[in-house]
């Protein structure tokens, strides 16, 4: 293990500086490490109303009704963890760590240390985040529920963690990442792993409530086995400074599936650059990648990839965008890559603003511009989200239902 950290920290320190391949370049020397330390709390009931708040508007649900497990990461710190399923362990990442020998497997395995100095990062101040493992044969009941927030201004929260979907099992996270109120400018980075077995199933949903000067450098990794399947549900719909993520998911097991739904807006002043990559590199294989994306005046960049590399794989991949003021960008880069001749790949992509006929056809039925509008944005978006159970999709709807958009 010695011998693996060492050579893990010497190619974070070597990466100390380097850029990410996308994205604005952030300087980390504008921003200091959050604080490690707080008070755990047996309850997310006893924290303040104003938290407790702060948590519902990320679809985080305090008093853990509905839910097999939860988790809070204020700032660096954890300050609950609970679980109440016995199908699921949820515990920090550092606890794992002391806990089973065999975690070294996983640690750092998926996403390399030295990817970019975002990652370099969190590996160098030893992030702590969230473990979660399904164990074998088990559905839980219930998603476990996790909220990574930030606390401090001018504050870099570091986040490292690991999923995993034991053999046959099926398990549902939903994530809530969010700002307390007041702080207004921050840095997230952000590294997850997450690693499904043969026959076992992931859901993971992440809603992104940031505060409009935070930037947000998540870096995800799914390795997905035979026969298993991962889905993967992203929303953001709230203004923020700066978001770059492109999560990958590799399909190293035959008849394995994985599927990326993303909704997000671009408001005034932001720059959305969100993608989505799967390697299909089993026979049979298939995957989907279905993007929403709407600029109320910001800069939108939906990529998205397929990569196939083994015979008799499906895969499709659909990118979507609006454009609702003059000032908005909207930008589609979907790639198609195969290296085998049996393969059946597949890609779409439009942009454009709402047409008026569609207006003027629910204008017809007695309602006015502005709720035609809003009918129209909101079965655009929701469309996005699809092959999800429904107690998630509520959630995703909650959150639709809260912007200015939806309003009408």
């Amino acid at each position: 293990m010695q011998d693996s950290l060492s050579s893990l920290r010497k190619r974070a320190e070597a990466a100390k500086t380097k850029k990410a391949a996308y994205g604005e370049d952030i300087d980390l020397e504008n921003y200091d490490i959050a604080p490690k330390n707080a008070p755990e709390t047996e309850s997310l009931e006893d924290l303040d109303n104003e938290i407790q708040r702060t948590l519902l508007s990320a679809g985080v649900v305090p008093t853990g009704e509905g839910r097999a497990g939860s988790f809070l990461l204020l700032d660096n710190a954890v300050v609950h963890r609970s679980q109440k399923e016995e199908s699921v362990e949820v515990m920090s990442t550092q606890q794992a760590l002391k806990k089973y020998d065999w975690i070294n497997d996983y640690y750092w395995k998926a996403v390399p240390p030295d990817t970019d100095k975002y990652t370099a990062t969190t590996f160098l101040e030893n992030a702590d985040g969230y473990f979660i493992r399904a164990l074998p044969g088990t559905k839980a009941k219930m998603p476990v529920q996790t909220c990574l927030l930030l606390g401090s201004r001018n504050a870099t929260q570091t986040v490292h963690n690991i999923v995993i979907v034991e053999e046959g099992a099926e398990l549902e996270v939903v994530t809530g990442c969010t700002t307390k109120p007041g702080v207004e400018r921050a840095l997230h980075l952000g590294i997850s792993e997450f690693y499904i077995k043969k026959g076992g199933k992931l859901t993971f949903t992440m809603i992104h409530n940031w505060a409009e000067q935070v930037g947000v450098r998540p870096r995800t990794a799914v390795i997905v086995g035979e026969g298993a399947t991962y889905v993967n549900n992203y929303v953001c719909l709230k203004p923020v400074k700066s978001i770059q993520m492109y999560p990958t998911a590799k399909l190293e097991g035959k008849e394995s599936f994985g599927r990326f739904n993303t909704v997000a807006i671009a408001h005034p002043g932001s720059e959305i650059d969100i993608g989505s990559k799967v390697v299909l590199s089993a026979p049979k294989a298939r995957a989907e990648i279905v993007s929403r994306s709407i600029t109320t005046g910001g800069k939108s960049i939906a990529r998205g990839k397929l990569v196939g590399e083994a015979p008799g794989i499906r895969a499709h991949l659909e990118c979507k965008g609006l454009i609702l003021q003059e000032k908005g960008i909207q930008l589609a880069i979907p790639e198609l890559e195969a290296s085998v001749p049996d393969v059946e790949m597949t890609h779409e992509a439009a942009v454009g603003k709402i047409a008026k006929d569609q207006i003027e056809y629910i204008m017809a039925r007695g309602l006015s511009e502005a709720e035609a509008v809003g009918i129209i944005i909101r079965g655009f978006l929701e469309v996005g989200i699809r092959g999800i159970p429904e107690e998630l999709k509520k959630e995703i709807d909650k959150a639709i239902a809260a912007t200015e958009l939806s309003s009408g």
